[in-house]
């Protein structure tokens, strides 16, 4: 009998492919004679690879048709769309795939063999779930036991080594190893005020005698960001955007770390992966989108009379819901986790 091929098509966004962890690993559990592809961007690959929950990777192409003729070689039977748009449902079904799972949604029910109904309320609008349930409920439609919740990341060989390389400093200091993560892909709207990471970045040197590094995406806005917040601080900081990082030397950094202190984007998904110690800041999102469950996680949760918009650029006077958010509280929280101070 022939080996059954699936193909897995991610999630793009990073916090949301790394939070789809728990459910991999149930199909990885449930089909565990087939041969499982990933299908995602490259940022995504990087981020989850190496993972022992596919046997292999297929590259999203920059065209629709590309991307048919790719999947289409494969000849895969099965297909399970962990992404939400029309598009890859589309794409799937004309690549060929005769088995095609994932929420009716989107408009593309009718290109699914096997739809899942996602939870709606009685105005038809979805039902706050975490990203975690809302996937690993697909394994549960598939019959799979789908219980374990946690989220799972692992190293490249050689990562830590290569870092070290690159960023001898953040080895050889003595002291807590801080990461602060000021930008965020889904828009300005999430970012807590730069002179606020500057104050506490100098607190926490002050207070602890920590090495602080502000991680940033190689964008011109985040790096503007970055600058500002060294500008401001007291205390020298370091920046990824002064050293060769890519995502995999990104998850090295976080695996290290003492704390992550940052915004509700992508590496707050990979410090819980790697049971950092995390302080996450919420402007306009609804965290119980992104619960974790993560004990070492203390979410500060900003207020205002707009909150949560879900917007990813604030559309008041004034940015009520991060500036909500003090840099007392954030400290408050670093003695919380560490429990004692950390000399």
């Amino acid at each position: 009998m022939a080996e059954e091929k699936i193909l897995i098509w991610l999630p793009s966004p990073l916090g949301d492919a790394v939070m789809a962890t728990p459910a991999l690993r149930a199909f990885r559990t449930g089909f565990s004679s087939a041969h499982i592809t990933f299908l995602g961007s490259a940022s995504v690959r990087q981020v989850l690879s190496p993972s022992p929950f596919c046997n292999d990777w297929l590259d999203l192409q920059p065209s629709f048709l590309k991307n048919i003729r790719s999947i289409r070689q494969g000849r895969f039977q099965t297909c399970i769309l962990l992404k939400n748009s029309f598009s890859s449902a589309l794409t799937a079904a004309l690549a060929g795939i005769p088995t095609r799972i994932g929420y009716a949604r989107d408009g593309r029910t009718g290109l699914l063999t096997r739809p899942v109904r996602p939870l709606k309320d009685s105005n038809g609008r979805f039902v706050p779930m975490p990203a975690i349930d809302y996937y690993l409920n697909i394994a549960r439609f598939l019959g799979i036991e789908a219980s374990d919740r946690t989220m799972e990341l692992s190293l490249d060989d050689g990562a830590e080594e290569q870092l070290s390389r690159n960023l001898p400093a953040f080895f050889s200091h003595k002291g807590p190893k801080v990461i602060l993560v000021p930008g965020g892909a889904f828009g300005p709207s999430k970012c807590w005020p730069p002179e606020r990471f500057a104050r506490t970045a100098d607190a926490l040197k002050e207070q602890y005698g920590a090495l602080v590094i502000v991680s940033i995406a190689p964008t011109p806005a985040e790096q503007q960001i970055a600058q500002t917040i060294r500008r401001l601080a007291c205390h020298p900081i370091l920046c990824t955007a002064d050293i060769p990082l890519n995502l995999s030397d990104l998850k090295t950094l976080i695996a290290r770390a003492d704390l992550v202190i940052t915004n509700d984007t992508g590496p707050r998904h990979i410090a819980v992966a790697f049971k950092r110690k995390v302080i996450t800041l919420f402007g306009p999102n609804n965290p119980q989108w992104t619960q974790t469950g993560w004990s070492e996680e203390i979410q500060i949760i900003g207020t205002g009379p707009c909150v949560p918009c879900d917007k990813p650029v604030c559309r008041q006077k004034q940015h009520y819901c991060m500036e909500s958010i003090t840099v007392e509280q954030v400290l408050e929280a670093v003695r919380r986790l560490w429990k004692e101070p950390c000399r």
